[in-house]
């Protein structure tokens, strides 16, 4: 309790799959920290940041500061400068220590399937798509990340977390985590239920792990959360354990202690698959993070303070509020099995973090109530969707039966499928994939523009596959569009993998955003030979498949770049100039590939997009980007940044990106942008989105605000409804 009345310390991840995770790490250590060394803030002195020890390779750091302290003091405003333009870049994640734990027990391999369930605000998602791109030789990984949330408005919050790290292996839904569809792909011609090789389920809980950093929790705390919780936390974890693979690995979260929404569901969970799922003993992993084991006793009060130590001892008219499920198994012999020790505890005391619960399940066989449910769906001629035996909803478990319809239903369920089948396979034949073709379901917040993949034969690609040479290896099949009609303003790629499930499942699904940016529409693009210009966040999963308008540049060059507007050819290298005078005006590719003989520059390659003009040849990178490769070259940036916060020009880039934003419509990062800009005004603060025009210090703070206020709202359990819904989502 004493740990839990102290401010959270504030810690930091250092992107793991970036190939310059390590000059960051070298950059944080030799510098930023070395200036935090002998400082005292408000008469407390500043200790030296210190890596978590059980975080792999050093990649994670906390310091005695807090996240207020940091935010307002000037003396470490150069520091927190460097945290917020870095974090916006995807290269930092500021993201509190317990919750790097799950992602880290899921053992995740490039090749595995995915699924975070109830993944708002994303935090865990972006460490999940690190782990995908383990290897950065490889453009696209064979597994993928669906990421999850039931409320709309955090799906957006969410499409913004991992927009950072230029992924083509995500996709965003929005759906109720307790009756998320199964999916299907298309295995060598056949259709086949989609299972998931790992699965993180972060449930929504009453937060009481979280009182250091949510102050409201400690006014608004009661027992009754968790009884309000315990039913959904369990259905959540029914349905993912249903859509787990066969020897698949699923950890359930929670940052709350209550065994109610812990040891309670897990114990419910075990007894319910009878021995189809086992508790994975993980005490070997993860070596330097301290834990305590699960508990096997524990009793359910009630909000008025009653204790009840057994479900019989429960009166009547209290049983709606407490199920036998919230209570510990007596069977001595089923609870030993059970290996409930297995699961982790993590206290506030024992490492200055937070209070959290994990559990890593296995899953060693099919659920007993999907028993019958084949495996593989072969195809029918009058069925489109999977016959699907869903786990009861029920609090006590009980299993679920499903009736069979009458002869009239029968009829009419034909021919309402025989509809949906025509509509469905004439879309997949024009690759498009669009909202549900069915409207019982209403469908609340923006609605989506549809997902239109570039058909074999589209004009459109070979002058792009002329203009940059692209390898023949190139999947093109994998482009999409977001307009069905007019031009088509902006490329996205996808993995294959994705573009499988994209295309078999656009009527189950209510799709948010998937695919990078690869290209953008060039006003005046044609006259140069090709209309579309490369696009900076899709430019490392491209670049492996192009080979021409590539210059190579050395590190003098790169800074001209990244530090000059639109620097005359004059003033590149001689290597540089000869190489531009050949190549015609357009588009182009810079890379810098690092010295090993000289140590002392930057030693990771880079890649930028760029336009060579008639006389001049600039970059075409964020702003945030621009201050990380520069920090990176040692360059200091802080004087650099204020100057030009001051200075009135917009730049012409601004007028790129506000041109590119007014041609795309509104597509989804529209979207994303107008509800953070709501969600800011909530909050009493303008919107920061733009990377171009706000300084780093303004975007950090308001993005950290309305992360905060989405935390908080996510740790408030309503009173007054027992059928709690989805949107209490964890912090």
């Amino acid at each position: 309790m004493a740990a839990l009345r102290e401010p959270l310390p504030a810690t930091l991840r250092i992107t793991g799959y970036r190939s310059h995770a390590k000059e960051i790490l070298h950059c944080l250590k030799e510098k930023y920290f070395r200036e935090l060394q002998d400082l005292e803030v408000d008469g407390q002195k500043v200790e030296m940041p210190q890596s978590l020890s059980w975080y792999p390779e050093e990649l994670a750091w906390h310091t005695n500061l807090s996240r207020k302290i940091l935010r307002k003091s000037p003396q470490l405003e150069k520091f927190h400068q460097f945290l917020v333009s870095e974090t916006e870049c995807g290269n930092i994640s500021r993201q509190e220590a317990v919750s790097m734990i799950p992602p880290l027990l899921l053992n995740v391999n490039p090749h595995h399937k995915i699924l975070d369930m109830c993944a708002a605000p994303g935090s865990k998602t972006a460490q999940l798509i690190e782990m995908l791109h383990a290897d950065m030789n490889v453009p696209f990984p064979k597994g993928f990340v669906i990421a999850n949330d039931v409320d709309n408005k955090r799906c957006y919050l969410l499409v913004h977390q991992a927009k950072r790290l230029n992924s083509p292996c995500i996709m965003v839904v929005n759906h109720d985590a307790s009756s998320i569809p199964n999916l299907q792909i298309d295995v060598d011609g056949r259709k086949e239920v989609l299972f998931y090789d790992r699965i993180l389920c972060d449930v929504p809980c009453s937060g009481d792990g979280t009182m250091r950093k949510n102050i409201d929790v400690w006014k608004k705390w009661t027992t009754q959360n968790s009884l309000q919780l315990h039913g959904l936390q369990l259905r959540i974890a029914t349905r993912g354990v249903e859509q787990l693979a066969e020897g698949g690995r699923m950890v359930y979260s929670t940052c709350s202690l209550n065994p109610i929404e812990n040891e309670a569901v897990i114990a419910s969970l075990l007894e319910k698959s009878q021995g189809a799922l086992e508790l994975a003993d993980v005490s070997s992993e993860l070596p330097g993070l301290k834990r305590m084991p699960g508990i096997t006793k524990w009793k359910v009060m009630l909000k008025d303070g009653q204790w009840f130590e057994d479900w019989k001892d429960v009166p009547s008219n209290r049983q709606a509020q407490i199920r036998p499920t919230m209570f510990p198994v007596k069977d001595e012999e089923k609870l030993q099995a059970m290996n409930l020790e297995r699961c982790l505890r993590i206290l506030p005391h024992h490492q200055n973090t937070g209070g959290f619960f994990v559990a890593v399940l296995i899953k060693k066989s099919p659920m007993p109530w999907n028993k019958r449910q084949p495996k593989v769906h072969q195809k029918s001629p009058q069925r489109t969707g999977d016959t699907e035996v869903t786990a009861a909803n029920s609090d006590n478990g009980s299993e679920c039966v499903t009736e069979e319809p009458t002869l009239a239903e029968n009829e009419e369920s034909k021919k309402m499928q025989e509809l949906q089948n025509s509509d469905t396979e004439q879309s997949k034949k024009e690759g498009v994939c669009g909202p549900p073709p069915s409207k019982k379901m209403k469908l609340f917040g923006f609605k989506e523009d549809p997902f239109v993949f570039l058909p074999e034969d589209d004009p459109l690609f070979l002058p792009i596959q002329k203009f940059y040479a692209l390898d023949p290896s190139f999947p093109k099949m994998n482009l999409l569009t977001r307009t069905q009609e007019g031009k088509k303003r902006q490329l996205y790629m996808v993995s294959k993998e994705l573009r499988n499930v994209l295309l078999n499942n656009s009527e189950k699904m209510k799709v948010i955003n998937t695919g990078i940016k690869v290209w953008s529409r060039n006003s005046d693009g044609e006259q140069f030979g090709c209309a579309f210009r490369l696009a900076q966040e899709g430019i490392y999963t491209l670049y492996p498949f192009i080979h021409a308008r590539i210059i190579n540049v050395c590190i003098e060059d790169v800074k001209i770049l990244l530090t000059q507007e639109n620097p005359f050819l004059s003033k590149f290298s001689s290597e540089t100039q000869k190489k531009v005078k050949d190549m015609a005006m357009g588009s182009i590719v810079l890379k810098y590939d690092p010295d090993p003989e000289k140590p002392d520059d930057l030693q990771c390659p880079i890649v930028l997009c760029g336009w060579q003009g008639k006389t001049s040849l600039r970059a075409f990178v964020p702003k945030n980007e621009r201050l990380h490769y520069l920090r990176m070259m040692g360059v200091e940036v802080f004087k650099a940044k204020r100057k030009e916060e001051e200075s009135e020009s917009k730049t012409e880039e601004e007028v790129q990106h506000r041109l590119a934003q007014t041609e795309e419509g509104m597509d989804v990062e529209d979207k994303e942008h107008d509800l953070v800009t709501k969600m800011e005004a909530e909050t009493g603060e303008e919107s920061s989105h733009s990377p171009v025009e706000s300084s780093a210090m303004e975007v950090e703070n308001k993005m950290e605000d309305l992360d905060q206020s989405s935390e908080n709202t996510n740790n408030h359990v309503s009173q007054e409804s027992k059928d709690i819904d989805t949107s209490n989502v964890k912090a």
